[in-house]
């Protein structure tokens, strides 16, 4: 694995069907290394503190290679890294190999995986169909919020050596699917 592009995004507000929302999701990829701090990516925006920025939830990193299956869906977008709001889109992340706790070195930082991204509205907004919500839901490839353990620089290229390995943990992968099941169990 290895970081492909480092994405930021800035504070919008949208009209959404009348509605003003505010959010960061719309992220873009700098060419300059990002700052991994202990709850946030420097120069992020983070709207909704609830599900984004925090300990847990310090960066998001997507896998480049999940692109080609939604770029399928919407062919009409115009693609680039940082389309799911991701702050890192890495060559190969693969979510049902990733478990809780893994930890790994890149660029000058030590990072431990904790938890699936769950999808909200904002992702609907970001890709202007609210459709994209339901379909996230239902695959097995969320992404991975990391928590920051050293805080430094990454950027394009950086590759992640993993330093601590806990297969005794979930995957992040059915840590996605228990919430999925239970998000939607609770909804019927």
């Amino acid at each position: 694995m290895k970081i492909v592009a480092t994405n930021i995004g800035e504070r919008k507000e949208i009209d959404w069907k009348g509605k003003t929302v505010t959010t960061g999701i719309f992220k873009f990829p700098v060419e300059k290394p990002i700052f991994l701090d202990v709850e946030k990516v420097k120069d992020d925006a983070i709207c909704d503190r609830e599900y984004h920025g925090g300990i847990d939830q310090a960066v998001y990193a997507y896998s480049e290679k999940h692109y080609a299956y939604w770029k399928e869906l919407y062919p009409s977008l115009d693609w680039k890294h940082g389309m799911f709001g991701e702050n890192l889109t890495v060559s190969d992340l693969e979510e049902s190999q990733l478990h809780v706790g893994d930890t790994f070195k890149v660029g000058e930082v030590i990072i431990e995986v904790t938890k699936p991204r769950q999808p909200c509205m904002k992702l609907g907004v970001r890709f202007n169909d609210m459709k994209i919500v339901k379909q996230f839901w239902q695959q097995n490839i969320p992404g991975v919020y990391f928590k920051i353990l050293q805080t430094g620089y990454v950027k394009s290229g950086d590759k992640f050596e993993q330093i601590k390995s806990c297969p005794q943990n979930p995957t992040i992968e059915e840590v996605y699917k228990t919430k999925r099941e239970a998000k939607f169990t609770s909804k019927k």
